[in-house]
């Protein structure tokens, strides 16, 4: 029979020393599978199972995807009031509304709702009438034809062609022809204001036209007619080639070809040079400035045939009005441009802005000096305007300092009645006919 571990080393080791290797060798051999129990016990615990991979894998897809999280759908709430019905013994059927107690009046203080409350009577609202509300969203989204009526129709031109632009083109052009050196002819007069104001027409129709998406952006030009639709982009373009076709043909067949070719390079630069130079650079305002000062130039080529020095004063005066008249306009609706996408001068160079307003104020006086050194009118012009033009000069100075809205709409509000009392003073002072004997006597 094999000996023991213990009595071996009993035998091996006798006295203190026996004693400590025979109590070692007794715990290593007997404790040691209680141990080893033990240890694997505590760390199974802590070990990764494929649970804990399922459950990890569950979060990341449901944080990924919150759609797949399990939510409750909230019951609705009865469209109808609730009511109790009750059978009676005769087959009668009686409702019962519910009734909710009157509660008695309270003498505390009014507190402020929570964001709880706020919340909880948000979503009553919205649950009272659901069909409603589903009603109300679906018309929205629903297309609506837009009837056009007869009766709507010149109002709804009138817009498309800028009435009050066109008015102002005609009377320029109006103010051309008077001050020209010859004898006033009605007929030539009537076809030029008439050729004049169809082109303008045209040419306000086809801007119009261009600058739909653009327009639906700004405050100022959401309301045109192309924008909402009122007319569709086919009967503008055929309505501005109704107006150009016999607009053109006056001007040149009824008045003479210069006035004519005058027109048609008007037309051609104000919609396909001006208005699409408008989203690129701030250039787009001296070629609107240019096309602002042809008009009162065809009325002097529609008097006298010829493009002589009071011509070119005429349009350098319109030209030079322009400016303050333009960049005070801008200045005040700078967001709108912004949104629109135009390149404007107020709104990518301020400072520009004011400082070329101001020159073409003091430009204004320089013009009206001039005007009866070529002969157009007297001596007394220059004296009689200068208050008028040195009037202007200052708000333009104004703006130019200040550099605020009241500065610029100040300036604005002056040139509106600045050009009309200018033309007019220039008409009274214009120089007489040459070769004129008399008042009522023809020239011998």
């Amino acid at each position: 029979m094999a000996p023991s571990p213990h009595t071996l080393s009993a035998r091996l080791l006798t006295g203190w020393g026996g004693g400590c290797v025979w109590y070692l060798e007794r715990s290593a051999v007997w404790e040691s599978p209680h141990r080893l129990t033990r240890l694997l016990r505590s760390r199974s615990k802590q070990w990764i199972s494929f649970q804990h991979c399922t459950f990890l894998r569950r979060m990341y897809v449901t944080q990924l995807s919150r759609s797949l999280n399990q939510q409750a759908k909230p019951k609705p709430e009865p469209v109808a009031p609730p009511f109790l019905e009750k059978t009676a013994l005769g087959g009668a059927k009686d409702e019962i509304y519910e009734m909710r107690p009157l509660s008695p009046p309270s003498l505390s203080v009014p507190r402020k709702p929570d964001e709880k409350e706020l919340m909880g009577l948000a979503s009553a609202a919205v649950t009272e009438d659901p069909m409603a509300v589903g009603k109300e969203t679906k018309e929205e989204k629903q297309w609506k034809e837009m009837k056009l009526s007869v009766d709507d129709l010149p109002g709804i031109l009138a817009r498309l062609s800028k009435i009050k632009l066109t008015a102002l083109v005609v009377s320029t052009t109006s103010a051309g022809f008077a001050l020209a050196p010859e004898p006033f002819a009605w007929p030539c007069f009537l076809f030029t204001t008439l050729g004049t104001g169809l082109a303008s027409c045209a040419a306000n129709s086809i801007n119009q036209f261009f600058e739909v998406p653009f327009d639906s952006n700004m405050n100022r030009t959401k309301n045109r007619p192309l924008v909402r639709g009122q007319i569709s982009p086919l009967l503008a373009v055929s309505f501005a080639a109704c107006c150009a076709v016999p607009g053109v043909a006056l001007l040149t067949w009824g008045v003479n070809p210069l006035t004519g070719a005058l027109g048609v390079f008007n037309i051609f630069l104000y919609t396909c040079c001006y208005t699409p130079l408008k989203r690129v650079s701030i250039a787009n305002t001296w070629v609107g400035a240019i096309v602002g000062a042809i008009p009162p130039v065809m009325g002097w080529t529609a008097a006298t045939g010829s493009l002589d020095a009071g011509a070119f004063l005429l349009g350098g005066i319109l030209y030079c009005w322009q400016f303050p008249h333009f960049n005070a306009l801008s200045w005040g609706l700078r967001e709108d441009y912004s949104r629109g996408g135009y390149c404007m001068m107020s709104v990518t160079h301020p400072g520009l802005c004011r400082r070329v307003a101001l020159r073409h104020c003091l430009a204004l006086v320089a013009l009206s000096a001039a005007a009866p050194a070529l002969d157009v009118t007297t001596w007394t012009f220059p004296v009689i305007t200068l208050p008028i033009n040195l009037y202007i000069s200052y708000l333009g100075f104004r703006f130019y300092r200040d550099a605020d809205r009241k500065s610029s709409r100040k300036l604005f509000f002056c040139s509106l009645w600045h050009l009309p009392l200018l033309l007019l003073l220039m008409l009274s002072c214009k120089r007489p006919l040459a070769g004129s004997s008399g008042a009522g006597e023809p020239p011998s």
